[in-house]
């Protein structure tokens, strides 16, 4: 194997470190490292798909600091992910949890900056995602996040919600993560269908209440809808019982 050469993983966490702990382990530098579902050949390149045994987390030399960072940086859209992580891993090896001050080495500085943006978003949809029951009495909610945060939301969720049956579907990447008061499986539209959900009745009247006791709280001399949005991103109205209308009228304030 040699420096230079573009490595290839299956898209899945422990795949990708499974690759890089191999590459680290026999000093290889990558020219990039890439979703092997997302690549798109070309001619002058020849990527290199590697077989090797998934890695055990609890064998990595790597503190949970560290490797919260990486999880989090792979759960982002950001492009070259993959080579922040490889060059923020390599540097811990050397300075071990003194990584976090290393702010001048530009794959710290942009794996903390991609980590605490990640962070934030689940932590932001912790509070606005809204569940409302469906068919059997399943709390179902749609989000459309910017990151890949469904699995940390689950996480969350399982813990919040764990005498409850509920399902959380992302939009944008077409996966549900359906909890059944044991734990949570994240699963593909395109093996399960969900095109049935219909809200009960109930439901619908309490959402009905909950829009007109929003609306009637808000005295309209203390409306301030521009540090409505700071605290309440416009992204995440579409999903929100309480600011559907808002979102759907295009107000911005």
């Amino acid at each position: 194997m040699k420096d230079n050469l573009i490595y290839l993983y299956d898209g899945t966490f422990l795949n990708l470190i499974s690759l890089i702990n191999h590459l680290l382990k026999f000093k290889i530098k990558p020219l990039n490292i890439c979703d092997e579902n997302k690549y798109i050949s070309s001619l002058l390149e020849e990527p290199v798909r590697l077989e090797l045994e998934q890695v055990k987390i609890s064998n990595m030399k790597i503190s949970s600091n560290i490797l919260k960072t990486i999880y989090y940086v792979f759960l982002s859209e950001e492009e070259n992910k993959e080579l922040i992580i490889y060059y923020f891993w390599l540097n811990s090896l050397k300075y071990q949890n003194k990584i976090f001050y290393m702010r001048n080495l530009k794959c710290v500085s942009s794996a903390l900056k991609i980590s605490k943006y990640v962070n934030n978003e689940n932590h932001k949809l912790k509070g606005f995602l809204r569940f409302r029951e469906i068919n059997n009495h399943i709390l179902y909610a749609e989000i459309s996040p910017t990151n890949n945060v469904l699995e940390l939301l689950s996480k969350h969720f399982a813990k919040r919600l764990k005498n409850e049956y509920w399902i959380i579907y992302d939009i944008g990447r077409n996966r549900y993560s359906i909890y059944d008061k044991k734990r949570y499986y994240i699963v593909s539209k395109d093996n399960i269908n969900l095109d049935n959900i219909k809200l009960d009745k109930e439901e619908k009247d309490i959402e009905n209440l909950w829009l007109t006791f929003f609306e009637t709280i808000g005295i309209e001399e203390r409306k301030n809808k521009r540090c409505q949005m700071n605290f309440m991103p416009k992204k995440y109205w579409k999903y929100m019982i309480e600011m559907e209308s808002a979102y759907e009228k295009g107000d911005n304030g």
